[in-house]
């Protein structure tokens, strides 16, 4: 049976609540499983017949020194997902291409290092009637450095917009959908290209609050039942992600998406590189998950 490394990384692995069942389910399915940090020089990557990204939730304040890693371990044994798919995943400029592509996404408008952080904005909200508007990079994780702002309260916008421009950081904005206060995001799960099961994640972008400074900020999940019309447009996202980056399908992919003010499901983010997979919210999805990945190792192997 394979030899699974699950890459975590160390300020991560306590908060990780799907690293023990997927453990526990990997090893009750015969493979050998080792929890490993992905910045850990002293880790022997050829060891492994798979090397499974879980929890390197740190990735988008390092991103070139991670790709780096990346690209090597690649040269190692198998990643998952693919090194292709994580270069292009862990920027969110990918929603413009899915946009592109037919993909029915939250309205995205994406302003660059070197723009004014204040003639972007104010271009932005002229081209929205919403009453409030998110802030956030394109590289980053978690919602940190992610803030929900009224249109009265331009001045800290702008400011919040600078500051990441400051930063050589590519900053991403989106009109608040007020539904997701009420309705929550759903996440659609899936796992070598079928779909597994969702939860419901309740809002993140309170009001008046600031950026967190967690590694993440903290989440109300509950199953979810998603929608047809959810599940269609999931469905849609990964076939175009196929057609942009063609090869076998994703082992793991998570839909993350929320309804606009008529009740259609779009595209908030696309998660193809560390997203929370919610196994306790989904009675034997660790097992199926972890017989995907035996799958995929044995490919290797064989």
């Amino acid at each position: 049976m394979p030899l699974i490394a699950l890459v975590s990384v160390a300020a991560a692995r306590p908060l990780d609540e799907d690293l023990a069942p997927l453990d526990a389910a990997l090893r009750a399915a015969g493979a050998g499983v080792v929890i490993v940090d992905w910045d850990d020089p002293a880790v022997d990557w050829n060891r492994f017949d798979l090397a499974l990204l879980r929890s390197t939730w740190d990735y988008a304040e390092r991103l070139p020194e991670f790709l780096d890693w990346a690209t090597r371990v690649a040269t190692c044994t198998q990643l998952c997902n693919p090194l292709a798919v994580l270069r292009w995943n862990t920027d969110k400029h990918y929603l413009a291409e899915l946009e592109r592509a037919g993909v029915a996404i939250v309205p995205s408008t994406f302003v660059e290092p070197d723009e004014d952080a204040a003639a972007a904005l104010d271009a932005f909200l002229a081209g929205t009637d919403a009453a409030e508007f998110v802030v956030k990079p394109s590289v980053g994780a978690g919602s940190r450095d992610a803030q929900r702002h009224a249109r009265a309260n331009r001045d800290a916008a702008v400011a919040h917009v600078a500051r990441l421009l400051d930063a050589r950081r590519s900053v991403l904005l989106q009109p608040y959908l007020e539904r997701v206060d009420d309705h929550g995001e759903t996440a659609l799960i899936h796992f070598d290209g079928a779909y597994s099961h969702a939860i419901r994640k309740g809002p993140l972008l309170r009001r008046g609050d600031g950026p967190t400074d967690a590694l993440f900020a903290a989440e109300d999940i509950t199953p979810r039942a998603p929608g047809e019309a959810e599940r269609a447009l999931a469905t849609a996202t990964l076939a175009a992600v196929q057609h942009l980056l063609p090869g076998d399908p994703l082992l793991y992919a998570r839909v993350d998406l929320i309804h606009d003010a008529d009740g259609s499901p779009r595209l908030l983010e696309l998660e193809l590189a560390e997203p929370s997979l919610f196994f306790a919210h989904a009675p034997g999805s660790a097992a199926r998950f972890a017989a995907a990945v035996i799958a995929r190792a044995g490919e290797r192997r064989a």
